[in-house]
């Protein structure tokens, strides 16, 4: 397998991103934050992907920051969150495609906040879930104290932030975190099969779908109100709504395009 921190591979109009520092159960450290930028930015600017799968390699997706490690420690937090971490948070949010978080064992820390950030999340048979933060004496960072309560509400954003204690898939798809559970060994293969359905699907609705959603709970009805109405006036002008239309009253599967 490479060396790279992160790799790249794309399939068709899907590309897979997998956090590749498995020895250390792919520990964030700064090469590969930096990577995992970029390839999230190269996916989001390339108008042929339709569809983005997160993963990690070998037995875990992530287990946080690397502790061990100069640039993944928290000698200087609040640049190294700023410079590092909020970036790929905030792109993969923005990225105007649907993005799967493949969890395949243990997303701990910041690693779970990775996971979050995409719009899907499936996890391993295995997969297990920690707020390891207030273990080591830190607070919930990248993200998590934004996800954890909108994903599970806020009694047990606050249970598993406090007590740290390790949440199994099957009990992370019952707090409404994950949305399906698979064998280990299915994982990659169904996301890379629900990355490949989306990717046939009408991409600039999916966009439009999460700038509605992303800081929904931030705005009130009316002003939701009228963002839904100015984007549906958007997506009414794409080549994909046309054929949708066209597919439904031909009584026809639709040929979405992405535009």
């Amino acid at each position: 397998m490479s060396d790279s921190p992160v790799l790249y591979q794309v399939d068709g109009a899907v590309a897979t991103i997998t956090l590749n520092r498995p020895d250390v159960l792919n520990a964030l450290n700064t090469a590969l934050m930096l990577a995992l930028r970029e390839a999230v930015e190269k996916a989001a600017a390339d108008a042929a992907i339709r569809a983005v799968v997160v993963t990690g390699a070998g037995r875990g997706f992530s287990a946080g920051a690397d502790l061990a490690s100069s640039s993944g420690g928290t000698g200087n937090a609040g640049t190294t969150l700023r410079e590092r971490y909020h970036p790929v948070i905030l792109a993969m949010r923005a990225m105007p495609k649907p993005i799967i978080s493949a969890v395949n064992g243990v997303a701990a820390g910041a690693g779970m906040s990775i996971a979050m950030a995409g719009d899907i999340i499936l996890a391993g048979r295995s997969a297990s879930f920690l707020q390891a933060f207030s273990k080591i004496g830190l607070v919930p960072d990248a993200g998590s104290t934004w996800f954890l309560p909108r994903y599970v509400g806020d009694v047990r954003a606050r249970a598993m932030a406090i007590l740290a204690d390790r949440i199994s898939a099957q009990d992370a798809q019952a707090f409404g975190l994950v949305w399906q559970v698979h064998e280990d060994a299915e994982l990659l293969p169904k996301a890379q099969e629900m990355a490949q359905r989306l990717a046939a699907m009408p991409t600039r609705a999916y966009a439009m779908i999460k700038q509605a959603l992303n800081d929904s709970h931030q705005r009130d009805l009316a002003t939701q109100l009228e963002l839904e109405a100015d984007l549906q006036v958007e997506a009414g002008k794409t080549e994909d709504f046309r054929e949708g239309v066209a597919a439904f009253l031909q009584k026809r599967p639709p040929q979405f395009k992405g535009r």
